[in-house]
């Protein structure tokens, strides 16, 4: 049912996940550069400051203003509700003691000090490259989706593809942890010159979900899931 789930406001995207996101469930956005998954994520934090939600965006790459900016470019009066239900974190992953502490201890007090409802962390690949080795990284990251999970707050992450498959993160191991996986990517038609992109809910625990592969297209002020095309 539409009302026990957590709507991106992108109608194409909330159908193919029959409805939207599982409440409380840890998600991630799977793609290339340039194919939206900032895009995305920010339509998931203006979805829930519209239905009255607190929200945070931990932007690992990215200066707070510049997200403001995105934000705005889009029409969107962020005004009312930034320092409030919307709150933007830089953190700078080059600094792996502070980046690691402030992933693993501050982030979960701000979510609990603001009472967030939904947590963007755009992209988690910058905090799994501290990890110095595969082990170190698949156990870290589980105990931090976990404490997400514990947290009850949506959390959805976008992860950067690997570079010779775009059907993958960079690690091969975000998509294994999370609920759910939106992978966007880029479809070529038969000629060079015909580049689409497409979208797909590869993986959602606990639901039924689309499993078909369809075209979106990101305008200025919004983002279109054209259920009813094909890709080709």
């Amino acid at each position: 049912m539409m009302e026990d789930r957590i709507t991106f406001g992108i109608k194409g995207l909330d159908e193919m996940l029959s409805g939207g996101l599982i409440p409380g469930s840890v998600s991630s956005i799977i793609g290339q550069y340039g194919c939206g998954k900032t895009n995305f994520a920010l339509y998931f934090l203006w979805s829930g400051l519209l239905n009255g939600e607190n929200v945070i965006h931990i932007t690992l790459e990215e200066r707070t203003s510049r997200i403001e900016y995105y934000m705005r470019d889009k029409g969107w009066d962020i005004s009312p509700y930034l320092g409030k239900s919307l709150t933007i974190v830089n953190l700078d992953p080059s600094d792996f003691n502070l980046a690691i502490n402030s992933v693993k201890n501050e982030l979960p007090e701000l979510i609990k000090r603001k009472g967030a409802q939904r947590v963007v962390i755009d992209p988690v690949s910058l905090f799994e490259d501290l990890f110095s080795d595969d082990a170190t990284r698949r156990r870290e990251m589980m105990r931090f989706l976990d404490s997400l999970r514990d947290l009850h707050c949506t959390s959805l992450l976008t992860s950067e593809a690997d570079k010779t498959n775009q059907f993958s993160s960079r690690y091969n191991l975000i998509e294994y942890l999370s609920d759910t996986v939106i992978l966007l990517r880029y479809a070529r038609g038969d000629e060079v010159s015909d580049i689409h992109l497409a979208i797909e809910v590869v993986k959602m625990r606990m639901s039924a979900h689309s499993r078909e592969v369809k075209p979106f297209e990101i305008l200025k002020e919004s983002v279109m899931v054209y259920t009813e095309a094909n890709v080709f």
